[in-house]
């Protein structure tokens, strides 16, 4: 029976681990700046747990009732915590109140629960054996869950049914422990009626989270939601109207399918066909294939390879027909090669040279995406240039993020290239910037590709001239160690917003 008890206590830990990852992962996911949505959520759950850890001492008879009774509320409020915090991001203004009510709560109940579990078992063992094998097992669920988490549950389960799924093993928890413990609790039967409730609602919930999914995405997003699914690393919708076609990443627009050629006209062109000749051609994000597709109209080009970190998005953009026929199949024509991996560390362990690098990440929303706007990664990313090559990288908005923009031009000038800042106007998101950079002088071309539906020769040259509200203005360069352009970029969208 002691055994088993130790079992509960990894149990327990593991879900109580797995609900502040979960808190801190969306939270990331909606709010952006990673680092610091896990660095308040955690502090949050720990600060609450020394309460709960505190408030345990005033309980003092039906320990067993009580431990049972707190499995429950834990596995409710922590099993239903995403499903709760998707459907207040989309209806309500009052997301980031909930979070940390959430995360306090859960909290409050994970440190009730050790300290009682250490109460039920001090007949069975001495005290510093005590300690050590609850303290043990609780460290080894923490353990457990931080591998779970990456990579089975969120691939697998994604944050609605992962959290759901937990909350059953909470729920367990308790029903066992009423077997366990049956002599030394009063109603008995009532207790395990209420286990087996709430583990059918908490079973019903798992089965519909698909459609509440599909209910707070539609509030989300005004077009209807035609794709939506929870990687490992975002979540990617596709929203369709009438002929227009929308990726979202995070909530955060990527393109539209009615004006996104004159983005990956204007990110493409200017810069390759400065090139002339260029045959092995590499692509760091950009796992829609667009880019890619406007890369396939040079005869020169040998080779593309494509690095992109979700496998899921190159696959989606492979395979789904309407996607397929936007990219004209580029992701799966012969000269493309497609790699799923981290282009930071991928760049760093490959020795290729490529005659033009295309640089497509999302925004510098947090620090993870931050790493790839970097005075390293640019130093990096410049060894694998030939000579006489160029690379391009998509920069954000001159007029919106005007400070962000500069700063990587900064950064790139930091990281010992030439650059040379233009921009274009999309409407989809207003005017956008682009940086080609290199070791050498660029001149616009004066040819471009025949089937081209936005750029042209005649225009090249204005894309680099910028009015007073959009020139250059003093910005830090981004650096790994403190990351300047996130903050910029964040103080300046928020701006915007407002």
């Amino acid at each position: 029976m002691a055994f088993l008890l130790l079992i509960s206590t990894f149990l327990i830990a593991a879900c109580g681990l797995i609900y502040e990852l979960l808190a801190g992962t969306l939270a990331s996911y909606l709010l952006g700046d990673s680092v610091l949505q896990f660095s308040t959520v955690i502090g949050t759950y720990l600060f609450a747990m020394g309460i709960g850890s505190f408030l345990s001492k005033y309980i003092g008879r039906g320990l067993v009732t009580r431990f049972v009774t707190i499995e429950l509320m834990v596995g409710l409020v922590g099993g239903f915590s995403s499903t709760i915090l998707f459907v207040a991001f989309a209806y309500t203004q009052g997301f980031r109140l909930l979070l940390y009510v959430l995360v306090m709560l859960i909290g409050v109940l994970v440190g009730l629960e050790i300290p009682i579990m250490m109460r039920i078992l001090k007949d069975r063992f001495e005290f510093r054996d005590l300690v050590a094998q609850v303290l043990t097992f609780d460290y080894l669920g923490a353990l457990g869950a931080s591998l779970i988490f990456p990579l089975w549950l969120v691939p697998q389960l994604g944050l609605v049914r992962g959290a759901i799924f937990f909350g059953i093993l909470n729920a367990a928890v308790a029903l066992w422990t009423t077997f366990l413990f049956q002599d030394r609790i009063g109603g008995v039967l009532r207790l395990r009626v209420l286990c087996l409730l709430v583990m059918a609602a908490q079973g019903v919930g798992m089965a519909y989270s698909t459609h509440i999914l599909d209910i707070a995405d539609s509030a989300l997003y005004a077009d209807e939601v035609i794709f939506a699914r929870t990687t490992k690393y975002q979540r990617i919708v596709l929203t369709k109207w009438k002929d227009d076609l929308r990726l979202f990443l995070n909530s955060h627009l990527q393109f539209s399918s009615r004006d996104e050629r004159r983005y990956h006209e204007a990110l493409v062109h200017p810069g390759l066909s400065a090139v002339p000749g260029a045959r092995r051609l590499l692509v760091l994000g950009g796992g829609d294939g667009l880019a890619v597709r406007e890369l396939l109209k040079y005869p020169s080009v040998e080779s593309i390879t494509l690095v992109d970190l979700d496998p899921e998005m190159t696959r989606l953009f492979s395979t789904h027909p309407i996607l397929k026929g936007l990219n004209q199949g580029s992701l799966t024509a012969p000269k493309v090669k497609v790699i799923n991996a981290d282009a930071f560390p991928w760049l760093d362990s490959h020795t290729g040279v490529y005659d033009f690098i295309v640089i497509d990440f999302p925004d510098p929303t947090s620090y993870s995406l931050g790493k790839l706007y970097t005075t390293a990664f640019y130093r990096l990313m410049a060894k694998h240039l030939s000579q006489g090559g160029l690379a391009v990288a998509q920069s954000t908005s001159p007029l919106f993020a005007r400070r962000s923009f500069w700063s990587i031009a900064e950064t790139m000038k930091q990281a010992g290239l030439k650059v040379y800042p233009y921009h274009a106007y999309v409407p989809s998101f207003g005017e956008w910037g682009f940086m080609l950079a290199g070791a050498r002088d660029y001149q616009p071309p004066s040819h471009l590709p025949q089937d081209l539906h936005f750029l042209t020769v005649a225009m090249l040259p204005s894309l680099f001239q910028f009015p007073g509200d959009m020139g250059p203005v003093p910005a830090e360069p981004n650096r790994l160690n403190d990351q300047a352009l996130v903050r910029y970029y964040e103080r300046e969208w928020q701006a915007v917003a407002k």
